[in-house]
Formats: C-alpha cells, structure tokens, sequence
C-alpha cells in the first residue's frame, strides 16, 4: 500500500497562505504604487493607476485578509475540519489569478479579468456557505453577507473600468462599507471577549460591557449611515447620522476597557484598531457637512487606519494562537503595529497638506510597506511550518 505524502503545513488551514498572501501583496502593490506616483512604472492595467490602487487595497489584499480570517473562524462556529488540502490550493491560486490578471488587464481581453477576479469571492462564498449549512446553526449565516456585497463592489469597479456607465466611486464606496460593517461586527465579538478573558485571568471584577441596547443602537446607525454614503456621498443629512455613529461607537469602545490593556500590546492593537473605525466614521460625517475636512482624509482613517490596523491585529494574533504559540507581542510585533500606526496617521494628515502632501505620501507608503514586511519575515516562518 502506498502512504499518501504528508500535506505541507501552508494548506492546513486558511489562515496559512491567505495570511501570508494579504501581507505579501499589501506590501508589494503598495511599493508599485510608490512607484507609480514617482513616474518610474506604467501600469498595464485597464484601471487607471488610483483605481488599481484602491481596487487592489481592497480586494487583493483586505480580500485574501478577510477569507483567512473566515476559513480560520468558520471552523470554530462549526466544530467541523478546517478546509485544507487541494481545495485550499485552488482557492488562493484564484486569489493570485486575480491580481495577475487586474495588472495585465489592458493586455487581455475584457471579460478576462473581471471573471478571473471574481472568482475568489465566488469560491469563498460557496466554501463557507457549505461549512455553515452544513451544521444547521443559522447564527453566523449574515458573515457570508460581506464577501457576496464585496463581490458586487469588485464587479461595479471592473465595470466602470470597460467603460460602462457606473456611477463614479460606487464600487469602491460599497466595498469599503462592507469591510466596515464586518469590523463593527466582529470587533463587537472579539475584542470584549478577549479583554474580558484577560482580566478575569488577572483576577479583575470591572470587567467590559455585556452586549446591550447601546450595540444595537449604534451599529444600526453605522450600518444604515455607510449604506447611505455609498449611494447618496455628497448629502449632509447623512454626514450627521455618520457622525452620530461615531459617537455611539466611542461610548460602545469606551466600555470595552481599552485603557487597561496597555500592558498587553497584542490586545491594545484590537483597541486601537476599533478607535480608527471611531475617528474614521467621524472625518466622513465631518466631510460631509463641512469642506473644511477632505473625504480623502475619512477614507484613509477607514482603510489605512481600521482595516489595515485591525488586520494586523487579527493576522498577528491567529497566528500565533493557532501555531501554538503564546499571545505576546514580542519587539518585532509592536514595531510593525507602530508602522502601520504612523502610516494611517500620516495619511489621514497628508490629505489636509498642501506643499508637504508628497513627503508625507512617501513615508506613509514606506512605514506601510515596511509593516508588512515585517509581518511576512517574522509570521511567514511561522505559517510554512508545522503546529508546535
């Protein structure tokens, strides 16, 4: 009898090489972007040079993010067997067709890279579909509501990009809602969970916030007032429901606790990621109802600051817990947790900056990219090897 020969440890579990492909890409696009804003590369892409940027910041690298993390969690929901194997080979090889063919795309025929693209997300989501089917359980079922939204935000921008009447920014801004809804949404599970589980380890009684009223209220305004913004940008009534929302969810984060995790660093970064999601709410309300704060401030606070800092967070966290590693941030860690700090501030500052917008892009990019280096060369070792 011939033995089958052991699977590699990168298609153990999802985690493994759709972490490692989010860090790798978002550090790579970004440096082509760099690139790009300093004249030395031409995309051959049919997406306009931004538009590439947006588009695969949000559905390269936050979408191989976001199916880690699903094919990580969907297990624990589940009790069943994590996918792995050949249909985990398959799935992230869709992932890297999708950013070859979105960078060659003005070299190919049109339908080439919009379905090539499209089909991660479709594979995603009928993965996970049939993993929380499977066990009857329907309390998880809406997760599978973001990658399907994603999906149709990646489709309007390859739309948009033949030349189709799609109104301008619409993909990008449903896309970008979703992933925010989804933070809301988890980072209301995980992060009292595990700062409750922290303190009561340490023996302390005021511990967070049990889900309330306050959840529901707030996340009911955040939600309806990014729906809002994706379609109707420009009106003011909906600046002040987004800013609403961002009061609401300071007061939902506050009863979290955060200040006591100074401490823990692996658990202050959820914190702090949750506070991007707060001030980012908050810049696009103001951009809304006043031209003294540029939407392009609002929209990094939320992408560069949330989504990339809670990314981090998360990928930093599973990764060790599920490599069998302790949950401590060790030198290297907090560094990258810094860069991608400074990166969303400078930013966020870069867009009220006149005469020194460049340099401040500059150093962003790099303290990004910088970031997810450091997050490949210190996890990367981790993901390709066997659980301790």
């Amino acid at each position: 009898m011939v033995k089958s020969k052991p699977m590699h440890p990168l298609l153990n579990a999802g985690f493994r090489p759709l972490f490692l492909a989010a860090a790798g890409w978002s550090a790579l696009s970004l440096a082509v972007w760099l690139s790009v804003l300093a004249g030395d590369v031409d995309l051959p892409s049919r997406f306009d040079p931004l538009t590439w940027h947006i588009h695969e910041m949000l559905f390269g690298f936050i979408m191989a993010a976001v199916g880690g993390f699903l094919l990580t969690a969907i297990p624990n929901w589940t009790n069943r067997a994590p996918v792995s194997g050949m249909p985990l080979l398959v799935l992230t090889a869709l992932w890297l067709l999708g950013r070859v063919a979105c960078l060659l795309s003005a070299m190919l025929p049109g339908w080439v890279a919009p379905i090539a693209d499209l089909a991660f997300a479709a594979a995603l989501e009928a993965i996970a579909a049939r993993e929380l089917f499977a066990v009857g359980n329907r309390r998880n079922d809406p997760l599978l509501a973001p990658v399907l939204v994603l999906a149709v935000a990646n489709l309007l921008m390859h739309l948009q990009s033949l030349g189709i009447a799609v109104p301008v920014g619409l993909g990008w801004r449903l896309g970008i809602a979703a992933v925010i809804v989804l933070i809301s949404v988890i980072g209301g599970r995980i992060i009292p969970t595990f700062t409750r589980n922290w303190l009561t380890m340490r023996g302390a009684t005021h511990l967070p916030m049990p889900p309330g009223v306050l959840d529901r209220v707030a996340l009911g305004a955040l939600h309806a007032g990014l729906i809002a913004w994706t379609f109707l940008p420009a009106w003011p009534p909906v600046g002040v429901l987004l800013l609403a929302a961002a009061a609401l969810h300071a007061a939902r984060l506050a009863g979290w606790r955060g200040e006591v995790t100074l401490s823990e660093p692996i658990l202050l970064i959820l914190h702090v990621g949750y506070l991007w999601l707060v001030v980012g709410v908050a810049l696009l309300g103001l951009s809304m109802v006043t031209d003294a704060v540029p939407a392009a401030a609002a929209t990094h606070a939320l992408t560069a600051g949330a989504m990339g800092t809670m990314i981090l967070a998360v990928m930093t966290r599973a990764t060790l817990g599920h490599t069998g590693r302790a949950l401590h941030a060790d030198a290297t860690t907090m560094l990258l947790y810094a860069l991608v700090t400074v990166a969303a501030m400078l930013r966020s500052v870069a867009a009220f900056a006149v005469d020194e917008q460049a340099d401040l892009l500059e150093v962003s990019g790099l303290a990004w990219v910088g970031a997810f280096v450091l997050f490949v060369a210190q996890y990367g070792p981790m993901l390709l090897a066997p659980r301790r």
